[in-house]
């Protein structure tokens, strides 16, 4: 590619409705860079991770964004880890260069940002967080690190939440982080709640959280982007928390990506800006 044609991509499954071609090009085209991004779909290719990691390093590609289910795949496939994508055990970005495979891991600061920036002085002595799958970890190391003195993980499946807490504790030091029993006993005693399952998607509606324990005096921060308001969001806003949506999240981790494959800072308020329009529903 020449010096002001970049060309990147996405390695996952069904992501044919992914809305990071358009938004990586559009930052592209602000820097004056014509940013090509290609939807490498593992479910419509039948190709195994290894030889499409290898078919785009071989044409060009300057790094590739990959998604589930191959954020841990790929970890035997590379050459380095960033310090984030080593502790979470999880890459979300290849990047080729000098003949090497470099990995890191955007999502956990992506929350971080946006954390820090949508709830800036909130109190995190006791936050509850809901899921403990692979996002889930991201945020959680992004919650620790932003000095939350203790957080509980509640997850369906109660030994995944075990796993990630003794996880943070190892390397956050021992008693940060512990898995739920009681949801509505921690929810009680907690400044804020975390929303970090997929429940409240477009596909998947609803509330992992029973809407009656959330009080006006809680926080809420939601991961999710697609709507851009849950069930849980808006009802959260409704009875006067402070809240996070999970636009926020998506938009850093984005621009976090950008900066890996360009070497340009990108404009995380653009980039929201732009996608926010991609997510609006059309008007009638």
């Amino acid at each position: 590619m020449g010096k002001d044609t970049i060309l990147v991509g996405l390695i996952g499954a069904d992501i044919q409705r992914s809305l990071s071609p358009a938004l990586h090009a559009a930052e592209g085209a602000a820097h004056g860079i014509k940013l090509i991004y290609q939807l490498i779909d593992m479910a419509v290719l039948g190709v195994a991770l290894a030889d499409l990691l290898l078919a785009a390093e071989r044409m060009g590609f300057a790094g590739v964004n990959i998604t589930y289910p191959a954020k841990q795949a790929v970890l035997q496939l590379l050459d380095d880890l960033s310090p984030e994508a080593a502790a979470l055990g999880a890459v979300n970005t290849v990047v080729f260069r000098d003949g090497r495979r470099i990995g890191y891991n955007t999502d956990a600061p992506g929350f971080g940002d946006a954390f820090r920036v949508g709830l800036p002085d909130v109190a995190r002595h006791h936050v509850v967080q809901l899921g403990a799958g692979g996002a889930g970890s991201a945020v959680a190391h992004a919650l620790l690190a932003a000095d939350t003195r203790q957080l509980h993980i509640y997850d369906r499946e109660p030994g995944r939440a075990d796993g990630l807490a003794a996880s943070l504790c190892a390397h956050f030091g021992p008693g940060r982080a512990a898995s739920v029993a009681d949801l509505a006993m921690e929810v009680t005693r907690a400044d804020g709640v975390v929303q970090c399952t997929p429940v409240g998607m477009a596909k998947l509606p609803g509330s992992p959280l029973p809407l009656d324990l959330l009080q006006a005096r809680h926080w809420l921060a939601e991961i999710i982007y697609f709507p851009l308001e849950t069930d849980l969001l808006a009802h959260a806003r409704r009875i006067g928390c402070r809240t996070m949506p999970g636009i926020g999240m998506t938009t850093y981790q984005a621009a976090h990506a950008f900066r890996h494959f360009t070497g340009r800072d990108a404009d995380p308020a653009r980039m929201r800006a732009h996608m926010s329009k991609l997510v609006q529903p059309p008007s009638v």
